[in-house]
C-alpha cells in the first residue's frame, strides 16, 4: 500500500469542481478522480488528466467500474455530485470501503422514502403523499390537504417544485408533470411548512454535518436570504442568525434525522424551516452542500472538501467547525423563470470596485440559452465579506443598484434584468 492514502472521488457536476477537489484532497493523500460519463465529464476531463490519475467509469457495469478502481488500491471513496451518490454507494461495497449503502443512498435520494423513515422513527411528522400518475391526485389531497408543496420523488436546484393552494391547479399540474416527453416518473405532495417571521433572512437555514465512524458532528449553520417564487434559492451566509434555543433545537433535529436515516460516514447536507413550532426537516442530502467551499474560502481555515476527505478516511473531524469571526455570503441575481437567451451584463466593473466583494461570477457567455421553469438558474453569483450583517444587507443593496443584465425574452424581444427588481423591455 502506498505510504499517502488513495481517495477516489466520483465525480459528476455537483458541489466542488475538480480544482476544489485536487485542492482539497492532496494534503490528505492521492486523490483518483473517477469520471462518470457525462456531458459535463466530457468538457472537464482534459483539465482532470492533468491533475490526478483519472479512471473512466463504466456506467452499464459498476463490477467492471469496481475492477479499474480496485487497481489503485483505493483507502477510501466520496462524491460531492447528488446524482452520483447510488453510484458510490455500489462501488464502495464491492471495494470494501466505508460510505454510505444502498438502502441509505435510496433514503436520502427518494423524498417520499426519506419522510417516512422520519416519521416512523419520530423525528417529523410531515405529512407526504406519493403519486406515480395523474389519478394519484384525489388520494394525495386527501392525504396532505393544502397548502402543499408539489415536487418530484428525487431531484436537486428546485427542479419541478411547486406550491399548490388550489386543488383542480395542483390537478393540473400533476397531470403536466406526469405525462409528456420530460414527464417525472414520481412526484411528492407534501404538506407546506409556514416559516415564522425572519426578515430580512429566509425563513430556513441549513445545518452542515459530518459522521465518521458513527460519530455525528455539526461543523456550521449555514444561514439563508429570502426565497425568490416559488422556492428558487438566492443565496447562503454565514453565521446564521439564529437565537441559541433555536439553533440548538435545529442541531438536535439533524442529529435525530442522521440517525434515523442510519447515515454512518460521509457529510450532509441538511435544510431546516424555521417555523413557530421550532425548526422542521425540509430535506436531508447525503453530500456536500452548495456554495460551502465559497463559503469557506472567504471565512478561511475550514476546507470542506478536506473535511469530506477525512470524513471519508475514517478520521475523527469532531473538534473541526467553520470560522464565524465575520460575515460571508454568496448572493444570486435568478435568471427570468420563462427563461431566454443571455446577451450581456453590465456593472460588473463597479460591483467589482465595491469594498467587500470578492469575486463575481457569470457562468454564461452571449448566446447561450437560459432555462425556462420553477428550478434554480442565476445570472450571476456575488462572493464577498462584510464585518456584520447590517454592513451585508448595505453592501446587497450597492450591488443591487449597479448590477443588471440583458436578456432576450421567449417573444424575440430584448430585456433588461436589473438584479432583485422585474425585468423591463429594452427601449
Amino acid at each position: 500500500m502506498p505510504e499517502r492514502p488513495v481517495i477516489v472521488v466520483v465525480y459528476d457536476k455537483g458541489s466542488a469542481s475538480v480544482i476544489d477537489i485536487i485542492d482539497g484532497l492532496a494534503p490528505l493523500g492521492s486523490p483518483v478522480l473517477a469520471l462518470w460519463p457525462s456531458e459535463h465529464t466530457d468538457d472537464v476531463g482534459p483539465l482532470a488528466e492533468e491533475l490526478a490519475p483519472v479512471v473512466r467509469l463504466d456506467a452499464q457495469d459498476h463490477d467492471a467500474s469496481a475492477a479499474l478502481l480496485r487497481a489503485h488500491a483505493p483507502d477510501a471513496i466520496l462524491t460531492f455530485s447528488e446524482t452520483k451518490l447510488a453510484v458510490t454507494a455500489e462501488l464502495a461495497e464491492r471495494l470494501g470501503l466505508p460510505y454510505h449503502t444502498p438502502a441509505t443512498v435510496e433514503l436520502l435520494r427518494d423524498k417520499y422514502a426519506q419522510r417516512s423513515r422520519l416519521r416512523e422513527h419520530g423525528v417529523d411528522s410531515v405529512r407526504s403523499y406519493r403519486l406515480t400518475r395523474p389519478e394519484d391526485w384525489t388520494g394525495a389531497l386527501a392525504a396532505v390537504g393544502l397548502p402543499a408543496v408539489l415536487k418530484p420523488s428525487s431531484g436537486q436546484g428546485s427542479r419541478s417544485t411547486h406550491l399548490v393552494e388550489d386543488a383542480q391547479e395542483g390537478a393540473e399540474l400533476a397531470r403536466r408533470l406526469l405525462t409528456g416527453p420530460d414527464a417525472e416518473t414520481s412526484l411528492v405532495l407534501e404538506e407546506y411548512l409556514t416559516g415564522r417571521d425572519c426578515a430580512p433572512y429566509g425563513d430556513y437555514v441549513s445545518v452542515e454535518s459530518a459522521v465518521s465512524a458513527g460519530r455525528i458532528s455539526h461543523w456550521a449553520v449555514t444561514g439563508k436570504f429570502p426565497l425568490a417564487p416559488p422556492f428558487r434559492e438566492v443565496g447562503n451566509l454565514r453565521p446564521a442568525v439564529l437565537p441559541e434555543d433555536e439553533r440548538a433545537a435545529a442541531l438536535d433535529t439533524v442529529t435525530a434525522a442522521l440517525q434515523a436515516l442510519d447515515i454512518t460516514t460521509g457529510v450532509s447536507h441538511t435544510e431546516l424551516k424555521l417555523t413557530p413550532d421550532g425548526p422542521r426537516i425540509i430535506e436531508v442530502n447525503g453530500r456536500l452542500g452548495g456554495w460551502q467551499t465559497q463559503l469557506a474560502r472567504l471565512s478561511g481555515e475550514l476546507r470542506p472538501v478536506e473535511l469530506a476527505g477525512r470524513v471519508a478516511l475514517g478520521e475523527d473531524v469532531s473538534h473541526v467547525h467553520a470560522d464565524e469571526r465575520r460575515v460571508v455570503f454568496s448572493w444570486c441575481v435568478p435568471a427570468p423563470s420563462d427563461g431566454g437567451t443571455y446577451l450581456a451584463v453590465h456593472g460588473l466593473r463597479a460591483v467589482l470596485a465595491l469594498e467587500g466583494v470578492e469575486n463575481v461570477i457569470i457562468p454564461h457567455s452571449t448566446g447561450d440559452r437560459l432555462p425556462a421553469g420553477v428550478q434554480s438558474s442565476e445570472l450571476a453569483w456575488v462572493e464577498a465579506v462584510a464585518p456584520d450583517h447590517d454592513a451585508m444587507f448595505r453592501l446587497v443593496d450597492q450591488v443591487l443598484a449597479v448590477l443588471s443584465f440583458t436578456v432576450e425574452g421567449p417573444d424575440g424581444q430584448p430585456r433588461t434584468v436589473a438584479a432583485g427588481r422585474p425585468a423591463v423591455p429594452v427601449s
